[in-house]
C-alpha cells in the first residue's frame, strides 16, 4: 500500500521561507501527479499547487510565492514557499493521483499533514 509523509513545517516569520517535503512509499513510489492542500481552522480544505509530468498549477493565492517540484529519483515532491504570510497557516497536505487536479477528490493517497505557522 502506498503511504505519503508529510515533513519542514515549523513556525516562521511573516516574510521567511520554507520547504515542505512529501516523501512516497509502498508498492508504488511514482506517479502522474501530485498536489499540495492546505486546511485553515475553521475552514474548508483548499488547494494550493498541483503538478502532472510537465505542467504545474497554482492557487491564485500563493502563486508567484510557492513553487512545486518533484524528484522522481528520490519518490519525493516538495513545496517551496516563499514571502510567507499570516494568512499562509494552516495544516499542509500532500497527495498523489492519476492527474493534476484542484478538487481533491480526485487524488488517490494523502498524507498525514505538517503544520505551517507564519506570525506576523
Amino acid at each position: 500500500q502506498v503511504q505519503l509523509a508529510e515533513s519542514g513545517g515549523g513556525l516562521v516569520q511573516a516574510g521567511g521561507s520554507l520547504r515542505l517535503s512529501c516523501a512516497a512509499s509502498g508498492s508504488a513510489n511514482s506517479f502522474y501527479a501530485m498536489g499540495w492542500f492546505r486546511q485553515a481552522p475553521g475552514k474548508e480544505r483548499e488547494f494550493v499547487a498541483a503538478m502532472g509530468r510537465d505542467s504545474r498549477y497554482y492557487a491564485d493565492s500563493v502563486k508567484d510565492r510557492f513553487t512545486i517540484s518533484r524528484d522522481n529519483a528520490k519518490n519525493t515532491a516538495y513545496l517551496q514557499m516563499n514571502g510567507l504570510k499570516p494568512e499562509d497557516t494552516a495544516v499542509y497536505y500532500c497527495a498523489a493521483g492519476l492527474r493534476p487536479a484542484t478538487n481533491g477528490r480526485e487524488y488517490n493517497y494523502w498524507g498525514q499533514g505538517t503544520q505551517v505557522t507564519v506570525s506576523s
